[in-house]
């Protein structure tokens, strides 16, 4: 029996030397997990960290957007309605959807912004513009680093669509251009937008729901009936051949800003899991005719995050079952919890109520509080930019209006000269996810490091809040 013993714990031995163990941390219970540390390069000299960066104030911006086929076209169509705001050239392979936009840019009234097409190198003329102040990139995912990188190194701003890069390299390359350059690298994350998430923002800001402990995002969406509008079957490809949460940006983006992160807080290590490949095969089949003998993305991944302050985060990618729609959006607190999907509700304790008088008619710690009391909370707690702008923002549209806050946002602080809603890091953070899963996966499920982006300076900007100029009075 001894024996035994010693030959089993001998095998556990021998696994646990055979991952990339190389750091503990230390839970509550004096245990020690072992952590796949990833690298973190040195801040080249000279350098500065972006936190809070801002840039001069830009009393026009003038705009060129590259890559104009599924979310292009509405994007330019947003922007006619952005005071301040001069769109000069425009992107695509194919010269038909320069052409279409062109169409968009006379309805409103504008004019024509210079066009470039017919080669995979055109945006790169686009870049070397000297009259352009933001590049605005809504090409497919591999593309999206190269050329936030050679926007940036051009002296231009970037916004860049979800993910904005795909692996770490590009990430870190991404933060490096930006605190060098000093030029604003933002994602185009829309789901921070929602109506929704920034009134529970709001909210979370103002202590209704206590110490936000835990918090759960998705992207959960039924791709079928979409595959084949992905110009030359891009995105099918990318799950075929990567593992991991290949688009977590949706969900992970709401809560981070809910919990602080690198404003007070940071994401420690990830740990994920994944179904097997069901779907995802028969998809190959059915569109393209053959067997897809490796298909690595797994009809349904999980991760769960732990940050510096004990907090927790899970996050869930399914784009191959036939789940309603879902980006999940839940926050528990101490003394509060916020759902959006699939049913948008709160439950509070009493005391967080106090003063709201006949909202706690029939109130009860068993189930959400009443419409009439959410409709309610949910005025009192309005966020401020939902003040200013939500009434244009759902006449203009763009996923029910979250879209133009976002173009809105963007354009008003570079016109102010103020810190962007989404930085750098937010975009390191929320991106790292699509490589650093699939390391968890390849080994085991083991946990993974998620790295300080700001290379230390997580924690001197205490609590996350949007920017706003003096002369609005916010």
């Amino acid at each position: 029996m001894k024996k035994n013993i010693l030959l089993a714990l001998a095998v556990i031995l021998a696994a646990g030397l055979q991952t990339q163990c190389v750091k503990s941390d230390k839970h509550s219970q004096g245990q020690e997990a072992k952590i796949i540390k990833t690298e973190t390069p040195s801040r080249p000299a000279g350098q500065e960290h972006a936190l809070l960066m801002t840039a001069p104030k830009l009393d026009t911006v003038r705009v060129g957007f590259i890559g104009l086929g599924m979310r292009g076209p509405s994007a330019v169509e947003r922007f006619t309605h952005i005071e301040g705001v001069k769109i000069l050239a425009l992107c695509d392979i194919y010269q038909q959807q320069v052409d279409s936009c062109q169409n968009i840019l006379r309805r409103a009234g504008w004019p024509e912004a210079t066009g470039y097409a017919g080669s995979p190198e055109a945006w790169k003329q686009l870049c070397e513009r000297s009259d352009i102040d933001l590049v605005y990139i809504c090409t497919d995912w591999r593309s999206h680093a190269e050329m936030a990188l050679y926007a940036m190194e051009r002296g231009k701003h970037v916004a860049i669509e979800v993910p904005a890069a795909m692996n770490m390299k590009d990430i870190w390359a991404l933060i490096d251009a930006s605190e060098r350059t000093r030029k604003h690298c933002m994602m185009l994350e829309n789901c921070i937008y929602d109506f929704f998430e920034l009134t529970t923002l709001n909210m979370a800001q103002q202590g209704v729901f206590g110490e936000i402990l835990h918090a759960e995002g998705a992207y959960i969406h039924n791709l079928d009936e979409i595959w084949e509008l992905y110009w030359n079957n891009w995105r099918l490809d990318y799950n075929e051949q990567h593992r991991g949460d290949v688009y977590p940006t949706h969900g992970i983006g709401p809560v981070c800003q809910a919990l602080d992160i690198h404003r007070g807080d940071k994401m420690n290590y990830l740990v994920s899991v994944d179904t097997k490949a069901v779907n995802g095969p028969a998809t190959v089949k059915r569109l393209q005719g053959r067997e897809s003998s490796n298909f690595k993305n797994g009809d349904h991944t999980m991760t769960m995050i732990r940050s510096e302050k004990g907090k927790t985060i899970l996050i869930q990618h399914n784009v191959m079952t036939p789940r309603p729609y879902s980006r999940m959006y839940q926050l528990t607190g101490t003394d509060g919890f916020a759902n959006k999907y699939p049913i948008e509700g709160y439950a509070l304790r009493p005391k967080q109520l106090t003063g709201e008088g006949k909202l706690i008619e029939n109130f009860s710690a068993h189930d959400f509080l009443s419409e009439k009391a959410k409709e309610a909370l949910m005025e009192k707690y309005k966020h401020p930019i939902l003040k200013d702008i939500e009434e244009k923002a759902k006449k203009v549209g763009g996923h029910g209006g979250m879209d133009f806050i976002m173009d809105y946002r963007l354009i008003y602080c570079l016109r102010n000269g103020l810190p962007l809603d989404m930085d750098v890091y937010d975009m390191a953070e929320w991106c790292c996810l699509t490589e650093l899963t699939a390391i968890s996966l390849e080994n085991n499920s083991a946990p993974v490091e998620i790295p300080d982006f700001t290379r230390g300076a997580w924690n001197q900007v205490q609590g996350y809040r949007h920017a706003f100029a003096e002369q609005t009075g916010k």
